[in-house]
């Protein structure tokens, strides 16, 4: 089994170290790790270039933002599992794509998916929220409810079945991918409750008040877009008083 790794970034130079070495410090011998970058101007590109000795495919080029540019990592793949890892964002250890091919192994299975730790920008070792996941089930989207994307590994043939990320949602488009696999296409989930990615806080779509307005709104098209029957202000409460608890709960389950 190989699996493909897409990095996306974009002046990502204070991080995109720690994701090449976190990626090629994995104990599974057959990554394609494919780095997506937008035309950076900050050193990044040198750091690649220096530092992704083990990095397959390297692009650096202007695109439409970074679902795009996830799209084109994708679609160069040639693995039979992806998986999409961040530019400031590592794994949690070095057996995670271990786990991710050992639960491959069953045929049947086509997305499966873990829990995630913000983590602080600039000190990894302290927990800003936990975002702890559950077994996918009918209704769950609808609530606002989401796997954490960066934890979220697919099957090729899925991608090429439904489909990468809709450009239309520049904030959600990954809630939008997640939903249109599980809830509405019906890929067979499976979730493992350990942490899988340490991620920085600073994202596009929770970076601010107005970001993350913008992105529940976004996400209650994403599901009348697909056919979800929402009404938009039960959906955006239960969307933001979902995530509450995550900035309180601290981890109880392993780490990798």
């Amino acid at each position: 089994m190989k699996i493909s790794i897409v990095t996306v970034s974009f002046n990502a130079a204070e991080f995109i170290q720690d994701n090449l070495q976190s990626v090629s410090g994995q104990d599974f011998n057959n990554i394609e790790h494919i780095v997506i970058d937008g035309g950076s101007t900050d050193g990044t590109v040198d750091i690649v270039r220096k530092s992704g000795q083990h990095v397959a495919k390297f692009i650096t080029e202007p695109d439409r933002g970074i679902y795009d540019a996830m799209n084109k990592g994708i679609f160069m793949t040639s693995g039979d599992v992806i998986g999409t890892l961040n530019a400031d964002d590592v794994y949690a250890d070095d057996t995670i794509l271990s786990q991710v091919a050992d639960i491959f192994s069953d045929s049947t299975v086509d997305v499966c998916y873990a829990d995630l730790l913000y983590v602080d920008r600039y000190d990894s070792s302290k927990v800003v929220r936990y975002w702890t996941s559950c077994n996918y089930r009918k209704g769950l989207f609808e609530k606002g409810w989401m796997p954490a994307h960066p934890t979220f590994f697919v099957r090729r043939r899925i991608y090429e079945q439904f489909g990468g990320f809709d450009l239309q949602f520049s904030r959600q488009a990954d809630f939008e991918l997640t939903m249109r696999f599980l809830a509405v296409n019906k890929a067979k989930a499976v979730y493992i409750p350990k942490i899988w990615i340490k991620m920085r806080t600073g994202g596009i779509s929770n970076n601010s008040l107005i970001g993350i307005v913008k992105g529940n709104i976004e996400a209650y098209y994403a599901c009348r877009k697909n056919n979800l029957r929402v009404q938009m202000v039960v959906f955006i409460l239960h969307k933001v008083c979902s995530r509450i608890p995550q900035f309180f709960n601290r981890p109880t389950i392993p780490v990798g």
